[in-house]
């Protein structure tokens, strides 16, 4: 499954966006149904997870925690807490609760970007700050590829 692309749309007054239908497809084709989205742990977006993604993240999580201990419980408890379960309707339209739009800073204008398993939206004002120019993406690029650290 790979989602791949930057699409700009719109959402609707109840908050309700369509989801791109070039990732639709990635979705239909894997069989996937059931979608989770939660805000971003690092930046200011919300993240789409086919269930399958979701279970295996879920999975790695665990495996770094330890339940008896009070910190790593609330971790789990705050990850786990903030997502939402999300289905398509017949038209490929999800609902974005209030909630989560106010985490996101999303309004009306949405930014879907494939990466790779996952989907993230964006306020599109949010999703420019975090751009490089395009010197140093390639500069930043090179060096990783390097093997050299950012």
């Amino acid at each position: 499954m790979r989602f791949l692309g930057n699409i700009e749309a719109k959402t609707d007054a109840k908050g309700r966006a369509f989801l791109p239908a070039v990732f639709r497809k990635v979705l239909q084709a894997s069989g996937e149904e059931t979608l989770v989205l939660r805000k971003d742990v690092f930046q200011s977006c919300l993240v789409l997870y086919p269930e399958s993604v979701w279970n295996a993240r879920l999975d790695m999580l665990k495996q770094q925690l330890r339940p008896w201990k009070p910190a790593h419980q609330q971790i789990f408890r705050q990850f786990v807490s903030e997502a939402e379960v999300v289905t398509l309707d017949g038209n490929g339209r999800f609902l974005i609760s209030k909630r989560l739009q106010r985490v996101a800073g999303i309004t009306q204008d949405i930014q879907f970007i494939g990466m790779d398993d996952t989907i993230e939206l964006w306020a599109p004002q949010d999703l420019q700050k975090t751009l490089r120019t395009d010197e140093d993406f390639s500069r930043e690029f090179e060096n990783i590829m390097n093997g050299e650290e950012v």
